[in-house]
């Protein structure tokens, strides 16, 4: 199973700051050691053009130059630097690599070690999100897709992180061939949130019985909606009980079994299925990166899934 990474592009971060940069070192190494089988790959760079299909032009280029404003760069919750730019490029060219992998190579499975980029709209960033990789994707793939196919290419974007995809939902509101899926705590960041396709909202303290229950009911209305012909499927951490920003208390067991039912959901259909990691804040940073490791072995199981279709 290919997996694309891009963590030693590192943030400058000012001491004290909330976001746990290091996650993505520590999941590349735990993989690395406990799941040998998971093949890493750098990621590439996403491109102006690439990115133009989701971003204003004029956003992409005071991203690039580092003239936004002072409030506009508060709102991503970064400083700018040479180092969040190019971070920020290559956590969307790691979804897209994944995307093109599951989807055009025969994978049927593969992952961005980071991304999850849903706050960033098409002319802005927020909550630690500058380029909407998840966005990114989706379009870059509709359009490879339609080179060669009659039909377009639909493509589902199942949230499972805590948090609103506020920009996801935006950025797809008027398009028929994107359904947007986010399950999210009703009182967590973003405060004012978007209207998705389908929004399932979690009250504090959302055990794991009720958290499965509510996939099952959302992942039965998107079937009943929609038909898609691919998945990025955001795998947050931060559902986590242990998690500082989450305000959800599911168990290791109950993320895993998350993130079964959603693989297991796209496998009966056969239905290619790129995942990135998105959100998570654990008091303990070793409990996000574990939840992390649990979603990758979930991923490689039905990885050899796919593996075994092959002629």
């Amino acid at each position: 199973m290919r997996a694309f990474y891009a963590d030693h592009f590192v943030l400058p971060l000012p001491q004290g700051h909330r976001f746990p940069m290091a996650k993505y070192r520590l999941l590349r190494d735990r993989l690395a050691v406990d799941l040998p089988e998971v093949e890493l790959t750098e990621a590439e760079p996403a491109s102006d053009g690439e990115l133009a299909l989701v971003h204003a032009p004029s956003y992409i280029q005071s991203v690039a130059q580092g003239t936004l404003t002072e409030p506009q760069q508060k709102e991503i919750g970064f400083p700018w630097s040479p180092a969040m730019v190019e971070r920020s490029r290559r956590s969307a060219g790691a979804t897209v690599m994944a995307a093109r992998v599951a989807l055009f190579g025969g994978e049927g499975v593969s992952a961005n070690l980071a991304g999850g980029t849903h706050h960033a709209y098409a002319d802005k960033g927020s909550g630690f999100c500058v380029f909407n990789d998840a966005a990114v994707a989706t379009r870059l793939m509709q359009a490879e897709w339609g080179r060669t196919h009659k039909q377009p290419l639909k493509v589902a974007v199942v949230d499972l992180d805590v948090h609103q995809g506020n920009g996801t939902a935006r950025i797809f509101g008027q398009d028929a061939h994107v359904f947007t899926l986010s399950m999210h705590g009703a009182r967590n960041f973003p405060f004012v949130k978007e209207s998705s396709d389908l929004d399932v909202e979690l009250p504090d303290g959302c055990n794991d019985a009720a958290y499965l229950e509510a996939l099952e009911l959302a992942l039965a209305e998107l079937d009943a909606r929609f038909t898609p012909g691919l998945v990025i499927y955001l795998a947050g951490a931060d559902p986590h009980e242990g998690d500082r920003l989450g305000r959800l208390s599911l168990s290791f067991d109950g993320l895993e079994a998350r993130d079964r039912r959603v693989f297991d959901w796209a496998w009966r259909q056969r239905i290619p299925l790129a995942f990135a990691m998105a959100g998570g804040y654990g008091q303990q940073m070793s409990d996000t990166v574990q939840v992390q490791v649990n979603t990758y072995r979930v991923a490689y199981a039905y990885w050899r899934h796919w593996q075994n279709l092959a002629p």
